[in-house]
Parts: structure tokens; C-alpha cells; sequence
């Protein structure tokens, strides 16, 4: 069995820790183009800079804040997946159940660039759908252009992500309603209990586990959100509130050409995600009794 594994962990390896290799470039001057043994090497310059340096001190501590403020949001609406699961498990119609848990799904599979067309196309200055609806009937006497607003940008894009990713995180939580022993239901009917009473004390308790699982190891995620999202959506007005530590990285070594800094910022985002991930180990071991690693 060992051995039908090892192309899992292969591509484990290839992904996930080969490319830790690239941290030794936050220790040299590296300019593209030049081979690294051929850099100067200046130690830990790049990390003492986002202490001692004011303004990379605060674009590291900015786009710390957007990236904690996002996921903390993101966080408060994650029991909106297992919502949607209880309610997909009490439809008793099957074709309907289906064709909602479909819908709810697919735009997990649309891509942002994709999602951003669809925004643009709604929330456009000149051929916006909302804007020319909210003009017309008299809300709003001219268009506001909320793609280059920073107002309730966080809240914004965790929503775009929560339309994205309901259905997708619905399907683990109907996996873990599946595992629930139907005798519990049964019990619980034969002693006159109605279907709001079985939701509130089989459903619900038999999905914690599954639920505080899943809670922890967004902690430990906390900083990896991605760039994808926050690239297509950045511009000159919302980009201080809506760079994350993944896009700054991003902007800082292919933008700025300041490869050798990024990697520092990425490292320090790694750290920072190993110490939560056994912050809520821990946390699980305290409150559980289990451990998520």
C-alpha cells in the first residue's frame, strides 16, 4: 500500500517543498539574469529591512492587516457552507436538491478573471447593470464606479470568495451528514421529535467535529489566501486596502524586480502560517482532545 502512494508523495515533494529551495535567494543580492553564485551575499539584510526600514516596515505591516482583516471575515462566514449542506439534506426533492447543489458548485470552477469580467460587466461606471438600474430608478444620481472604491473592500472580496466557494465547501459537510448513523433519526422521530429537532440535535452536533476540523486549519491558513482574487481586482484606488501578503510578494519580486525582498516577505508569511498551524494544534488538543497534525 506504501507504494501506491509514493506518486502522491512525489508530487507532494515537487510542489509543496522543492521550491523551498528558492529561499536561499532572500540571502543575496539577486538581480535576474545573474547566476547566484555570482550575487553578493548579504545575510539577513532583507529580513532587518521590514524591521528598520519605515517604509518597508509599513507596507509589510499594511498588507499584514489586509491579510488578517480579510481572513478574520472570511472565517466569520465560513458556517455558511455547513448552512447550505443541513438545508440540501432536508430537500426531499431530488432533481431539485441536485440542480441547486450544481449551481452552488460551478463557480467554484470559474476562474477570478472570469469572476472579475462578471463584476465589470455589473458594476461598470458606463454599462454596469446595477449602476444603470440604481440611475434609473432614482437611488443614485450619477454611477459610482465600486470596482475602484477601498470602501468595504475586505468585506467585498470575501463575499465574491463565499459565492465562489459555498457549494464547494457544502460538499465535505454532506459527506459528514452521510456518516451519521440514520438510526439516530429514527430514535429521535419515534420519540416525537420533528425535523427542526433532529437538525438541532443529531445534524448539528454529528457536524462540530467536522466543522471545528475544518475552523482550525483555516487559522493555520490564515495568511494564505492567494493572489489570484486580489490581482484582478486591484487598481490605483483600492490597492492599499486589498494587497494581501501573496500579492505583495507578487508585486515586489515580478513588478519591482526586488526578488531577493519578496522572498524574505513569503518566508516570513511561512513562519508566521507554521506557528498557527501549531497554535491550533495545540488549541485542538486543549478544546478536543485531538490533534489536526
Amino acid at each position: 500500500m506504501f507504494l501506491y502512494t509514493l506518486p502522491l508523495l512525489l508530487i507532494v515533494f515537487l510542489m509543496s517543498y522543492l521550491p523551498v529551495y528558492g529561499w536561499i535567494y532572500s540571502f543575496y543580492n539577486y538581480k535576474p539574469g545573474m547566476k547566484l553564485a555570482d550575487s553578493t551575499f548579504i545575510g539577513l539584510k532583507n529580513f532587518a529591512m521590514m524591521v528598520s526600514d519605515p517604509f518597508s516596515r509599513s507596507n509589510v505591516l499594511r498588507v499584514l492587516r489586509n491579510t488578517a482583516g480579510i481572513s478574520l471575515l472570511g472565517i466569520l462566514f465560513s458556517p455558511l457552507s455547513m448552512t447550505l449542506a443541513i438545508l440540501l439534506n432536508e430537500v426531499r426533492a431530488r432533481s431539485y436538491k441536485k440542480a441547486v447543489q450544481s449551481l452552488t458548485t460551478i463557480p467554484y470552477f470559474i476562474g477570478w478573471v472570469l469572476v472579475y469580467a462578471l463584476a465589470f460587466s455589473m458594476l461598470s461606471t458606463n454599462d454596469g447593470f446595477i449602476n444603470r438600474l440604481l440611475v434609473s430608478t432614482g437611488v443614485l444620481t450619477d454611477p459610482v464606479n465600486f470596482l475602484a472604491s477601498s470602501s468595504h473592500v475586505w468585506l467585498t472580496m470575501v463575499l465574491y470568495g463565499v459565492w465562489k466557494g459555498l457549494g464547494w465547501g457544502a460538499i465535505m459537510y454532506l459527506a459528514a451528514i452521510s456518516g451519521i448513523s440514520g438510526e439516530l433519526y429514527e430514535a429521535a422521530r419515534v420519540d416525537g421529535a420533528g425535523r427542526f429537532k433532529c437538525i438541532r440535535y443529531i445534524t448539528v452536533p454529528g457536524l462540530m467535529p467536522t466543522f471545528f476540523v475544518l475552523l482550525l486549519l483555516s487559522f493555520a491558513n490564515f495568511l494564505n489566501l492567494g493572489m489570484d482574487q486580489y490581482y484582478v481586482f486591484q487598481n490605483a484606488m483600492n490597492k492599499n486596502s486589498i494587497e494581501v501578503v501573496d500579492l505583495y510578494v507578487y508585486n515586489q519580486g515580478i513588478a519591482s524586480v526586488n526578488y531577493s525582498f519578496s522572498t524574505a516577505v513569503s518566508m516570513l508569511k511561512s513562519i508566521i502560517s507554521i506557528i498557527l498551524l501549531f497554535g491550533a494544534n495545540y488549541i485542538s488538543k486543549i478544546a478536543r482532545g485531538q490533534s489536526i497534525v
